[in-house]
């Protein structure tokens, strides 16, 4: 293994199939990649999930990455009756409009809820949370975001956004602001198609870009694109093109990590396939790959990127840059010793946890109005 494969594995994170990791899935971690994500399929009660990070961190050559999605409501992979069931991040945004609970501001609420997903998610040896949804609920029809969303007004989901993040990251996970530059106005899946939008970028620095630049400020960890087109700027994705993440560096100002969403989703797959997908990426200024399905694909991302940079067209010092970036990410990454497979089933779901979230339910279904109509809206 050169350089190159070790550069280029570290900039790829993989997901597996089962609640087990498979002789094949091993293999694959020992070639080095920065980590592995974790879905509902890879998930039965706390023991297991810590048992299955301890040995996928064990089989790693160096620091590996376990991530999840965690952000509260629909989208959270680790659910009663064993873990806290979390309320949307629209809940939150509703109550912080109405001037927050039992004495606590919505920032305050937001920061405290990040501390206590991430003291249930880095028992069970999980280091990274793809949470925050940064994206600004500004299209009623989007079928992918929605209530994932904090709110309608940018300002509102900065701040809520950042605290989030930051209550993660003081207790030990790392956060990922998510979907850069912005996925809430679409009206397509990027699961299933590629979406566009026409905005200019005076809509993007009004709306879109204002959450990504308070992330960029506060120093979160990492980053993750939008499979989405903005047409008035590039005709590639986000997640492809020089041209957005340029912005996000130079304009933007982020110093943190970048990672790709899933390259398996059909807004890349379908028409750069996985591995030229991977390599593309990483040259236009991502640092990191999400494959999250296939082990063959997981290969040839890998290769693929040692291999644009062995050869070209992959700069070499942009994938040492992506690489290095890694490395810096890596630092949150727990190693297999620390992870206690007996202590999981009795730290996750306190009854503490319970009881805040519990609130918070209550506190969001006595709401009665409707987001205030003199909110921003665009």
């Amino acid at each position: 293994m050169d350089e190159f494969e070790r550069q280029g594995a570290r900039c790829v994170f993989v997901g597996i199939k089962g609640t087990t990791p498979a002789p094949a899935e091993l293999e694959l971690v020992r070639r080095g990649v920065g980590g592995v994500i974790l879905f509902a399929r890879n998930v039965a009660e706390p023991a297991q999930v810590a048992e299955l990070t301890r040995n996928l961190k064990a089989a790693a050559p160096g620091p590996l990455l376990i991530c999840v999605d965690q952000e509260g409501g629909r989208v959270q992979r680790l659910r009663p009756p064993h873990w806290t069931a979390w309320p949307s991040m629209r809940r939150l945004g509703e109550i912080d409009q109405q001037g927050g609970l039992d004495g606590m501001g919505g920032t305050a609420i937001a920061e405290r809820l990040g501390e206590m997903i991430a003291s249930e998610l880095a028992v069970c040896g999980i280091d990274v949370d793809f949470a925050p949804v940064m994206d600004v609920d500004t299209n009623p029809d989007n079928p992918v975001i929605g209530d994932r969303s904090f709110s309608r007004d940018p300002r509102r989901v900065a701040r809520l956004g950042v605290a989030l993040a930051q209550g993660l990251e003081r207790s030990g996970v790392a956060s990922c602001a998510k979907h850069y530059p912005g996925h809430g106005d679409t009206s397509q899946d990027s699961h299933l198609t590629l979406p566009r939008l026409a905005h200019d970028e005076k809509r993007l620095w009004e709306v879109e870009l204002v959450p990504f630049v308070a992330a960029a400020r506060a120093g979160i960890a990492s980053v993750m694109t939008a499979h989405v087109r903005f047409e008035t700027f590039d005709r590639l994705p986000a997640t492809l093109s020089p041209v957005a993440l340029r912005l996000l560096r130079r304009d933007v100002g982020f110093r943190g990590c970048c990672i790709s969403d899933d390259l398996e989703m059909r807004a890349i797959s379908d028409i750069w396939g996985v591995p030229d997908a991977a390599e593309l990426s990483i040259t236009a200024g991502c640092d990191a790959v999400l494959v999250c399905h296939t082990l063959q694909h997981q290969h040839d991302a890998i290769d693929a990127i040692a291999r644009g940079a062995r050869a070209g067209p992959l700069p070499r010092e942009r994938l040492a840059e992506a690489a290095s970036r890694m490395e810096t990410l890596q630092k949150f990454a727990r190693p297999a010793s620390a992870i206690d497979a007996s202590s999981a089933s009795v730290a996750v779901a306190a009854p503490a946890h319970r009881q805040f979230a519990a609130r918070l339910l209550e506190a969001a279904a006595r709401i009665e109005q409707p987001i205030d109509p003199t909110e921003r809206r665009v």
